[in-house]
């Protein structure tokens, strides 16, 4: 896999950033030892953090599969991080090479590597964006010409809308994202949560302070509600591992400490 020769100029090094310290936790090589350093602290107060991760990473890829067996060929993946095995290229376009993926993500770092390693690859584009601006991300990846608005789309928001604090207003992002597609698009939302979480999981979040990304844990009727008027999918919003999976042995015996809920929902909207 081929990696830019170094950061960009304008990367400040002194500062942790979350998209480096989740590549770490995943086993990716592209992260600096500010971010080492962070992902140390929390892993000592949270062992099971990178299981998390971990976790997040098997959901979204279930999820793909999913999508794709239903008949989606076009995804937005926005806050995608650092692609590395098993992102969603890999898994849509194994099972149809014509599929097509537009990756967003506000870490500079994250989408300079991404660009390097998706070089050459005619259906997936990188684009440097914020959540908080979705109608810009919506014109800029309907640029690209790999997402086509007026057909199906699945819009996915791994780990990433817990990074939106309640001042940003994230019900009003999810709405102008939501309302983007056609029926038969699909969204995918998996999210930090404070429910069900020992003492010492809340504090590694808050650890997350240091970063240009600050988690906001919220509950499962909150997640619930960014889905606004699509169908939420069997089995609904549930802690991740509980989330479809490929064999019952898969689910852990206690899948509320992964921290998060995931979710599907499909635009049911009638025409007309």
């Amino acid at each position: 896999m081929d990696q830019p020769s170094g950061p960009p100029t304008e990367i400040d090094m002194t500062r942790p950033s979350a998209a480096r310290v989740y590549d770490y936790f995943l086993g990716g090589a592209h992260n600096f030892e500010i971010d080492r350093q962070l992902a140390a602290q929390i892993a000592s107060m949270t062992p099971n953090l990178a299981d998390t991760m971990r976790a997040g990473r098997a959901l979204l890829r279930r999820a793909v599969r999913v999508l794709v067996a239903e008949g989606i060929d076009q995804f937005l993946d926005i806050g995608s991080g650092i692609p590395t095995v098993g992102n969603v290229h890999e898994v849509a376009q194994a099972a149809n090479p014509e599929a097509r993926i537009v990756y967003v993500d506000i870490d500079p770092v994250a989408v300079a590597h991404s660009r390097s390693i998706l070089a050459g690859n005619d259906r997936c584009a990188v684009l440097h964006a914020d959540l908080r601006e979705p109608e810009r991300i919506l014109a800029e990846a309907t640029a690209t010409g790999l997402i086509d608005l007026e057909r199906p789309v699945a819009i996915l928001l791994a780990g990433v809308v817990h990074f939106i604090p309640d001042v940003d207003d994230p019900a009003a992002i999810l709405t102008t994202l939501r309302e983007a597609t056609v029926p038969g698009s699909y969204l995918l939302i998996s999210h930090s949560t404070f429910e069900d979480q020992p003492q010492e999981m809340l504090d590694a979040q808050r650890l997350s302070a240091r970063t240009s990304t600050e988690i906001t844990l919220r509950s499962k009727a909150e997640v619930a509600g960014f889905f606004g008027d699509f169908t939420i999918l069997e089995p609904g919003v549930v802690h991740m591992p509980l989330w479809r999976p490929d064999v019952p042995s898969d689910v852990d015996e206690q899948p509320a400490r992964f921290g998060a809920f995931g979710a599907l929902g499909r635009n049911d909207r009638t025409v007309g």
